[in-house]
């Protein structure tokens, strides 16, 4: 975990200290991809030859302060060909890439700890979400490489979960506050990943120790199979600018956010807390058809997309920051990494 304090960021609207420019030179420039959205900034090369490793680790200071202000940052026209070069980016701009842990996708490590996006089938949309925002230590900072772009489609979508927020009604707000999320999670069943995939590991001591240390509850059921339940907040604080975040996987892991045929197989083999994943409130009752729903079009109305170019590098800020996929045609190499832990419950509101 992240022990050590950086200084607060003020929230958007509050008075600020004149910004460090980061084009402090003719190296770079600067634009807003979409004119009415503040995400994503887009920072390319003015000229050539620009080292983008060592550019950005000149520059850490100031790119803190605009993640922090836009919520990310896609770095375009720079000379990232490799994984090794993609995992120095990281290095530059964060403590360095971290190990996927409590996996929820299945994905392929290709180097260090650089993995594959999620390898589902390309014909396959993936809904809006935080990583790991279901997960009892999260990484605060998430980076994606564009090494191939597919033929058609693949776009990642990006979103602010400001927006987010302000699309929540207060009521309902307040009362996953109060009640919190519930998430339960089955492995083994012939759906979703095994909890050998998803801890690491054959050895069911490593996967209950691993539990007990971050508050998840384990159960194991006939056939080597696993039930795994926590409580986690809905709504927490940015440990750098302390404003209240929407950070949960209470839509992304509903049963009612997945494509209708997906759902339809499921519910008819599973009772709902059998299902592969599937959230409650943190009481164990059900959330309201009509909650999910508005909360689903709080994600989707917040989002930008982007066609991605071969050396793209997108620097998100998770807490600030969704992110989705859309379907596409042809082979598409898009790579991950994760940097700066942090536990959810350091950040909850009292």
């Amino acid at each position: 975990m992240n022990s050590g304090k950086t200084a607060p960021i003020p929230a958007p609207g509050a008075p600020r200290r004149k910004a460090i420019t980061v084009s402090d030179s003719t190296l770079v420039r600067e634009r807003m991809w979409h004119p009415e959205r503040p995400l994503p900034l887009v920072i390319e090369p003015a000229v050539a030859g620009v080292d983008l490793v060592e550019w950005a680790a000149r520059h850490r200071d100031a790119l803190e302060q605009k993640v922090l202000q836009h919520g990310a940052i896609l770095f375009r026209g720079f000379t990232c060909k490799t994984v090794e070069r993609f995992e120095q980016t990281i290095a530059s701009l964060s403590p360095g890439a971290l190990e996927y842990m409590f996996r929820a996708s299945p994905r392929t490590r290709v180097g260090g700890n650089i993995y594959t996006s999620t390898d589902y089938p390309a014909d396959q949309k993936i809904f809006p979400h935080n990583e790991h925002s279901y997960s009892p230590r999260f990484p605060l900072r998430l980076f994606f490489y564009c090494h191939q772009p597919s033929e058609t489609g693949g776009e990642t979508p990006i979103g602010s979960t400001r927006e987010v927020l302000r699309h929540i009604r207060p009521e309902i707000r307040e009362k996953f506050r109060q009640k919190r999320v519930l998430y339960v999670r089955n492995y083994g069943d012939g759906f979703g990943l095994p909890w050998q995939t998803v801890f690491q590991t054959e050895d069911r001591g490593e996967v209950a120790s691993y539990c007990a240390s971050v508050g998840i509850q384990i159960e194991w059921k006939p056939g080597n199979r696993l039930r795994t339940t926590q409580v986690g907040p809905a709504i927490v604080r940015h440990p750098r600018t302390g404003e209240e975040v929407w950070f949960n996987h209470a839509t992304f892991f509903h049963v009612s956010t997945l494509p209708p045929d997906v759902r339809g197989s499921l519910t008819a083999s599973f009772v709902d807390d059998e299902l592969p994943t599937n959230t409650f409130y943190g009481d164990g009752s059900p959330i309201e058809p009509e909650v999910l729903e508005e909360l689903r079009g709080a994600y989707l109305s917040s989002l930008v997309k982007f066609l991605w170019q071969q050396g793209d590098i997108l620097f998100i800020d998770n807490m600030l920051c969704v992110h989705g996929r859309e379907s596409y045609g042809g082979k598409r190499a898009i790579l991950t990494g994760m940097a700066e832990a942090y536990y959810a419950k350091d950040l909850e509101q009292s």
